[in-house]
């Protein structure tokens, strides 16, 4: 709304009021309804799951109407921006629902719905935007066929869903590494490379905002769940994180980009994912002596700590980003 009255002119103050407005509405509203919340119930097997059950929990059904809101808001209101903030919403409620109920939902329920909602994302990214990708290390660009992107974009977004959502373990871990990948995709659209390839080929919605006022409630939230944490994000957060890292990359025009931008998610969560893939449909049985996900690993294992689980993840996840963005050309 507001980019619509002042155009791109004002666009550094829509970004800062975004951040702003998201961190403080955010926060008061966490604060107010955390009675509100449902209570953690506890996951088999995960370590030190006796410390979260009965903490508040769905915090992502606050903040991600906030972060809708923000966007509304401040980011110019086109029908991509509009399906992009609805199937967000969708993508919360179907977690905030699973989170919420007495039985919770089956895996291959919470799987096809996360079909169904990567296969949209998607649809309406291709019909907003070229299929032209940018190979940011080679300075090359390649065109894929539509429905290629499709199948791709779709693997894309229902992998970031469920990568994120099973590196959600430990408190405030989820949130410090998404913040952090929040701001390497900042950089990653300020390089001219990239920049460069946007303003040709992506001419759509600026995602500049998205990620700043989604930086801005998460950070709100990082304040009330960091150690020891009075309330959890679930799965109405963590789902909603991994639809938009997968459309940060494929709005940056790089989304192979997601691969080192979100390489800790992909190793702590996804090796997790493989690992009972494997085993549950081909009888592969791999990482015997490897428990997943890998921050569940380091703690019983390793003795690790949960704020050394952090610290540590958070500073290897910094140490291979700076490294992966100052290789781009």
């Amino acid at each position: 709304m507001f980019y619509n009255l002042y155009g791109p002119t004002a666009e550094n103050a829509l970004i800062y009021a975004a951040l702003l407005l998201g961190f403080v509405l955010t926060y008061i509203l966490l604060k107010a309804l955390k009675p509100k919340l449902p209570g953690d119930i506890g996951r088999a097997f995960a370590v030190n799951a006796a410390a979260a059950k009965g903490k508040p929990r769905g915090a992502g059904v606050v903040f991600v109407p906030v972060y809708a809101l923000l966007i509304l808001l401040f980011v110019p209101l086109t029908w991509e921006s509009i399906c992009y903030v609805v199937l967000m919403i969708l993508a919360m409620l179907a977690g905030f629902l699973d989170d919420a109920s007495k039985n919770p939902w089956g895996e291959y329920k919470k799987g096809i719905i996360d079909l169904v909602i990567s296969l949209a994302i998607t649809i309406v990214f291709i019909c907003n935007n070229t299929t032209s990708i940018l190979l940011v290390y080679s300075g090359k660009t390649l065109v894929l066929p539509f429905w290629l992107y499709a199948v791709l974009g779709t693997v894309l977004v229902w992998a970031s869903i469920n990568v994120v959502n099973c590196t959600d373990g430990v408190d405030g871990l989820s949130s410090t590494l998404s913040l952090i990948s929040m701001g390497a995709f900042i950089v990653l659209l300020n390089r001219p490379s990239v920049a460069e390839h946007i303003e040709c080929c992506l001419p759509g919605v600026d995602f500049k905002v998205f990620i700043y006022g989604f930086m801005g409630v998460l950070g709100a939230y990082l304040l009330l769940n960091a150690g020891p944490s009075i309330m959890l994000m679930g799965d109405a957060g963590s789902r909603t994180i991994g639809v938009f890292f997968a459309l940060a990359a494929m709005k940056s025009g790089s989304p192979l980009m997601f691969i080192p931008i979100c390489l800790i998610f992909i190793i702590d969560g996804g090796l997790g994912l493989i690992k009972v893939s494997l085993l549950r449909f081909l009888k592969i049985h791999i990482l015997k002596n490897v428990r997943t996900p890998i921050h569940d690993h380091v703690r019983k294992n390793k003795n690790w700590s949960d704020a050394q689980t952090v610290i540590r993840f958070a500073v290897l996840h910094a140490v291979v980003l700076f490294a992966a963005l100052y290789l781009i050309q």
